[in-house]
């Protein structure tokens, strides 16, 4: 790793170096905060969780042959290198910018609270048609995420597409200041980490923050379709660049034609022309997410031809809108996250199916004090929609039941107190030919569900 020295590690996060320094001049091989994953030559960051502490796994660590740790205890005196820090969180994020600060590459920065993920494999699979891209993998796009993902660029990458998640408020600095993107892309404004964030002009506050790292020259691309974005105006001299359904946003579509769960055709202007696409993944969402990454891509210099190529060839993810076909049924995998807005959106889509359609869905996480006005809701909106049955788990999940029921819905409903309460009776719920939604907040496990219904095949 260039520039990953001992001694350049310890200026960057403002420590101070003790124990034995010979290989003080030896290149890092990797920046890992993981003890399970350090090897010979790696710098060890010992971060406090809050059920594990790393500082307990530094001497194993050392063992291994790393090449230094850096700790916000007092290790005393020993026989290796350790950089004596303040914060090692902080010290996390000090050396990702030293790294960064060492290539000269185009820096996508992403933000919303909704759809971050499929808008940055949109956006990367758009550039991938003329750059070699490096993009956040996983959800690695938190405060320790954002690092770990700086650290696996490469001399070969010519754009890197970075997701930056944030839920309270001063994180977005932190990360924007590690990134400094050159393009600054925010999907949306919605109900998502109203937990700590309390209100939308919170969210909306936050995450613009990310403009003030900006550099100089930079984009600012906007989802003009959200009202809250749509207003914003010039900020440090650059006008943002709008995307949306509204012909009067720079990028925009029309002749939108659903596919069912095929996907939907479009036509997509920019300011250098318009093309005919297809977007593979259906829902009204992946429209909005295209627009943005053909935003993106006018902004680097791609043709319409490059556009339409990356948004046509965009790659299935498990758990984020995958579509899963089995010899039984239909199942639209996307159980990855929730919140009221993407809950809707998946709503939508499973209503594209043809057959007998069912919701499997589980709590939405972050959502504070409202939650159970906020879960209510997606019951009543769902009593609006062709949806045949909803199958419900948790007591967060209970009042989507008691929406619908209110609503004076006739939809069949079912509960269960866990996910593992109701895997054994799929086989009795589910009909051959069913279309199945199944959605939850990551920490519910609906992986399992959506295994288990594989398994039906």
């Amino acid at each position: 790793m260039k520039n990953l020295t001992i001694e350049t590690i310890t200026a960057a996060c403002r420590g101070t170096l003790h124990g034995s320094a010979d290989p003080a001049g030896r290149e890092a091989a990797h920046v890992v905060i993981d003890s399970r994953k350090a090897g010979p030559g790696d710098v060890f960051v010992a971060l406090s969780g809050e059920r594990v502490d790393g500082h307990t796994f530094i001497p194993s660590v050392m063992e291994k042959g790393a090449l230094c740790a850096v700790s916000e205890q007092d290790l005393g005196e020993r026989d290796f290198p350790w950089i004596r820090v303040e914060s090692t969180a902080q010290a996390l994020l000090d050396i990702a910018k030293l790294y960064r600060d060492s290539f000269d590459i185009k820096v996508v920065g992403i933000s919303g609270s909704v759809g971050k993920t499929s808008t940055k494999e949109m956006i990367a699979s758009v550039l991938a048609q003329k750059y070699n891209v490096h993009k956040t993998q996983g959800n690695l796009n938190s405060e320790s995420g954002l690092p770990l993902t700086v650290f696996e660029l490469q001399e070969e990458n010519e754009v890197s597409v970075l997701e930056m998640g944030i839920n309270h408020f001063g994180e977005m600095r932190r990360l924007s200041t590690v990134a400094q993107p050159d393009v600054c892309v925010i999907t949306n404004i919605g109900v998502a980490h109203l937990e700590f964030l309390k209100t939308q002009q919170g969210i909306l506050q936050e995450k613009t923050q990310m403009f003030q790292d900006m550099k100089p020259g930079g984009s600012i691309i906007l989802n003009g379709d959200d009202p809250l974005l749509a207003a914003v105006g010039p900020v440090r001299g650059v006008k943002p660049l709008f995307y949306g359904t509204n012909p009067r946003c720079d990028i925009y579509a029309d002749e939108i034609e659903p596919l069912g769960l095929r996907g939907s055709a479009c036509v997509i202007h920019t300011p250098d022309g318009s093309f005919a696409c297809t977007v593979p993944t259906p829902g009204a969402h992946m429209i909005s997410n295209a627009l943005a990454g053909a935003a993106v891509g006018y902004v680097l210099g791609l043709t319409g031809q490059e556009i339409r190529d990356g948004i046509e060839h965009l790659p299935f993810l498990p758990g984020r809108n995958n579509i899963i076909k089995t010899g039984r049924n239909i199942i639209l995998d996307d159980c990855y996250n929730a919140n009221p807005v993407s809950m809707r959106a998946a709503i939508d889509v499973l209503n594209l199916g043809i057959g007998r359609k069912v919701a499997i869905l589980g709590n939405m996480g972050e959502l504070g004090k409202n939650e159970k006005e906020l879960h209510y809701e997606v019951g009543t909106y769902l009593a609006s929609t062709g949806t045949d049955a909803v199958i419900a788990v948790d007591e967060l999940a209970k009042e989507i039941i008691r929406g619908l029921k209110d609503a004076g819905s006739a939809i069949e409903t079912h509960w269960f107190p866990s996910r593992d309460e109701l895997i054994p009776q799929l086989g009795s719920l589910i009909r051959e030919g069913d279309n199945i939604l199944v959605k939850a907040s990551n920490s519910m496990g609906f992986g399992g569900i959506v295994k288990a219904l594989q398994e039906l095949a």
